[in-house]
């Protein structure tokens, strides 16, 4: 293709006529068909359907030699549009998804009697990575991403991706693409072999031209994937890589099918051919797209996609402003690893230390986060590069008077905090945001010093910040739609999900994490096991059960929480003598490698006999019995007494419409304390339970055990109407 044609193809791209598909055949003889469904491309089945037809109609044509497909203003193809696996889509037959399969991805697309090239730029992903894979060579962008994301939502690839993408790169990396929904960049798929050249974006269409003709004439292998076996381990060796992945997957989700139907239908390809693999993916898929697992997957990926989305503050077409340059203020682990995600996201980062030993171990921690990113292939050696350019450390608050936002981390002392920012008055502009990383001190007395008292919001970050992407922002009565555009803009800017909250103690998910830990206290000290309850709580599929989970976060933390919980909600508090205990007895959790179990010189966690003795002296100052009932709680039951209090606390914040909707502490629950995702987080779980049992369980306990269940006004008028939790308040309305 000559620059002059390529450039006439973009030109014409850009116009975006209203088509899904765009077919311009070139002077050369190469029709370049191009998926136009900007900004992602995404599919969906009247998407290829047209797909189809436009590479008939190319076979057609005389005039037409070799096809390139791409995808229109630099995306090849995100894949199949999600909207889908809960629609009506969801009801397509195994014989229809065999035949976009099979006889439109294979025996058309696969089996032209013309070359077609894949010239991939951007993201190509599912559904658009497989038509990529069924093409006759591929040639890719250095920076475009390409993978098999199915997984995350709870089916498995469904047009040939299994079959082919074993045959490309072998089965040991393919199992790891797909199971892990691992996403590479274009230079490591030319490594692997995946594509067939690295092209400069501005030349990538005419590469792709070129290497069609040259598969024309014989100058290049015409290679059909899905027939090729040379990267194929022999059958023993494959099968014992089948195992252990099934294993593997086995032990971290037992309670999901879909990886399982994932490995299964790779090894029929291999066993029966891929033909007919083919069949048994669309079976597979078939099956998979009615499960809970998916609903509950896509339930949670809607949600994720929503928290930005405030009804009265980001519909009132406020534009976000750029917040380029960063402090943040402290010392800790916390502050370096914010500091770090921050640089990761191309900001310019000032460190804020109170001594030259701090500021020094602050941009040691924060070079070793970098340094840790670099060696394990997350980052390239020219972002690392620049990434150590983007922070410095400084002892004074001359470098504050251009920065965009400052976030405080230091201890939750209110005086501290309270000094820090009328500091911080005098010396930043105007336009600056104050932010604090609290989830306990009320953000309403933290800006009183300041002249005149300004507007504090929350930013708050879980530990680690570079392992958990949720992101608390928090608003106060005070808290200005702008302020909130311009936070959620940077939330995302730093590849985070933010959820919006209003200001309480605890936010969304603290005072989630108060009544898991609080209820499991209860449980302990009436006579269940500390061991089993982790269990329990593991096997339903929470990440960390609650004794395991307040060791990694340390007793003096769930010290201090504990108590804010108690001065705040004493209604509703379960005083609990057994951590206090543990403490006198130098216990402090994992950091010590005592706490609820203890930790060998690797971390691992293992239970700890001693802690029975520790349990019967937090009853004796308590007063309590053992009840036998409790003592011989299935695990069932277990969850049930644990997690029904978390959904009734949650049941409050929304009452008092402290989240914006319901869907928005399901993607708390998940992301920020663990909930199962596949159980589609909190409130969803609730629907398959009920609303009606909830409430009966919680009122027999509250009678029983203590006003700690005592279930909420809202919950109780949910349960008499039968009406399921969130359904009211899927948006409820802002307090601004």
């Amino acid at each position: 293709m000559s620059k002059s044609m390529e450039k006439q193809h973009i030109k014409n791209n850009n116009k975006l006529p209203d088509r899904k598909i765009l077919l311009d055949v070139g002077e050369n003889g190469v029709a370049i068909i191009s998926i136009n469904r900007p900004p992602l491309n995404l599919l969906s089945v009247d998407v290829l359907l047209s797909l189809k037809e436009n590479i008939e109609e190319a076979m057609r044509k005389d005039n037409v030699k070799a096809i390139v497909i791409t995808g229109s203003r630099g995306n090849f193809s995100a894949g199949f549009d999600v909207t889908a696996f809960g629609g009506s889509q969801q009801r397509k037959t195994k014989r229809e998804l065999g035949f976009m399969s099979i006889e439109f991805i294979t025996d058309t697309l696969e089996a032209a009697r013309k070359p077609i090239v894949a010239a991939v730029e951007g993201l190509a992903l599912g559904g658009g990575f497989e038509v990529a894979l069924a093409c006759h060579a591929r040639i890719s962008t250095s920076t475009s991403k390409l993978g098999l994301p199915e997984l995350q939502y709870g089916i498995l690839p469904g047009f040939g991706g299994t079959q082919r993408l074993p045959r490309l790169v072998g089965l040991q990396k393919a199992l790891e693409m797909i199971l892990m929904s691992k996403r590479i960049r274009g230079e490591e798929a030319y490594n692997m072999c995946l594509v067939d050249a690295i092209s400069p974006p501005n030349q990538l269409l005419g590469s792709a031209c070129q290497w069609a003709l040259d598969i024309l004439e014989c100058r290049r292998p015409w290679s059909i994937s899905l027939f090729r076996t040379d990267r194929l381990a022999p059958l023993a060796e494959a099968r014992t890589l089948l195992n252990s992945a099934r294993a593997q997957m086995q032990k971290q989700n037992p309670n999901v099918i879909h990886p399982l139907v994932c490995i299964d239908v790779i090894e029929h390809g291999i066993l029966s051919g891929p033909r007919n693999g083919l069949w048994k993916e669309a079976e597979a898929l078939h099956e998979l797209r009615q499960s809970d697992s998916c609903r509950s997957l896509v339930h949670v990926f809607f949600a994720k996609q929503s928290t930005s989305k405030i009804p009265g503050i980001t519909d009132m077409g406020l534009r976000p402003r750029k917040i380029h340059k960063v402090a943040v203020l402290g010392g800790s682990s916390m502050s370096s690893g914010i500091a770090t995600v921050l640089v990761l996201a191309n900001h310019y980062v000032i460190m804020k230390y109170i001594d030259q030993v701090s500021l020094q171990n602050g941009i040691d921690r924060v070079k070793a986060n970098l340094e840790g990113h670099f060696k394990e292939g997350r980052m390239t050696q020219e972002h690392y590069k620049k990434a150590c350019t983007l922070f410095k450390g400084v002892l004074s608050y001359d470098s504050f008077k251009d920065v965009d936002l400052v976030i405080e981390d230091v201890p939750d002392i209110v005086s501290l905090k309270q000094q820090f920012f009328a500091d911080l008055d005098e010396c930043c502009p105007p336009h600056c945001i104050f932010a604090s990383n609290t989830c306990i001190v009320n953000l309403d007395l933290i800006g009183e010093r300041m002249k005149p008292c300004k507007e504090i919001v929350g930013i708050h970050f879980f530990s680690p910040p570079s392992v958990i992407d949720l992101l608390e922002i928090v608003r106060t009565e005070r808290t200005s739609p702008q302020v909130l555009v311009d936070l959620l803009s940077f939330g995302r800017r730093i590849q985070r999900t933010p959820i919006v909250v209003r200001n309480c103690t605890g936010f969304a998910v603290r005072r989630m994490h108060f009544p898991y830990l609080q209820a499991a206290m209860l449980l302990v000290e009436c006579g269940a096991d500390v061991y089993q309850i982790d269990k329990a709580l593991n096997s339903f599929g929470m990440k960390l059960g609650p004794f395991r989970m307040v060791d990694q976060d340390g007793f003096q933390s769930a010290t201090t929480h504990d108590m804010k919980f108690l001065e705040t909600f004493p209604d509703r508090s379960n005083k609990s003598n057994l951590i206090p205990i543990l403490r006198k007895n130098n216990r402090e959790g994992e950091s010590t490698c005592q706490g609820f179990y203890t930790y060998n010189d690797k971390g691992e966690a293992s239970p700890d006999p001693e802690v029975s003795t520790y349990i019967e002296m937090a009853r004796s100052m308590s007063g309590i019995t053992i009840k036998s009932k409790v003592a011989t709680l299935s695990d069932g039951e277990i969850v049930e007494m644990i997690l029904f209090p978390v959904l009734n606390e949650a049941c409050s914040m929304i009452s008092e419409a402290i989240i914006v909707k319901s869907s928005d502490l399901d993607v708390a629950s998940v992301m920020g304390m663990g909930f199962p995702a596949y159980r589609g987080g909190i409130i969803f779980w609730s629907h398959s339970v009920g609303s009606k049992y909830i409430c009966s369980k919680l009122e027999d306990w509250s009678k029983e055990y203590g006003e700690f269940f005592k279930p909420c006004a809202y919950l109780v008028e949910r349960a008499s109407k039968g009406h399921s939790l969130g359904a009211q308040i899927k948006l409820a309305k802002s307090p601004l």
